[in-house]
């Protein structure tokens, strides 16, 4: 995305990102993920996929732009959030959002880093969201609601 956009955390608008952030590389990981998750739910009537930071509205005073968001289709929920984090603005993904996701219990969220070509897979559970592993190198990212996803962290980070 190549211009700047708002979100809305907390009831405060906060403005993301400006150029030059994200970034080539960011959009790169971005597109690679959509395509490889577009493919993987082709045909499959239970899974939306939005666009590349369609707005989510989670509450009153709370709307997100996430990377990637998989929706049920039945009832228009998040199920799946993948935020790619900013190396110039780090904190708002990592702390904020993720705190976001966690309070309005999404039951999957992937943190890629870029920084590090690592992947972050949370799930949710009773008491909040769970770090279920730290992808790197040769590691698939998978996940059993997607039985037809699979990507190794080097190709997506490529």
């Amino acid at each position: 995305m190549s211009t700047p956009y708002h979100e809305i955390l907390q009831g405060e608008p906060l403005l993301r990102p400006s150029p030059p952030s994200p970034g080539e590389r960011h959009e790169r990981i971005c597109h690679r993920l959509h395509a490889l998750i577009h493919a993987s739910i082709d045909g499959l009537r239970s899974t939306q996929q939005l666009q590349p930071r369609d707005p989510v509205r989670l509450a009153d005073r709370v709307t997100l732009r996430p990377d990637l968001a998989l929706l049920t289709t039945a009832t228009g929920k998040l199920w799946l959030v993948a935020e790619i984090i900013d190396g110039h603005d780090h904190h708002v993904d990592t702390v904020v959002k993720k705190q976001i996701y966690e309070d309005h219990r999404i039951p999957r969220l992937w943190m890629i880093d870029p920084r590090y070509d690592n992947v972050e897979v949370y799930h949710a559970g009773p008491y909040g969201l769970s770090l279920k592993g730290i992808l790197a190198g040769r590691e698939l990212l998978s996940d059993s609601l997607l039985p037809e996803f699979q990507v190794s962290m080097n190709a997506l980070f490529a």
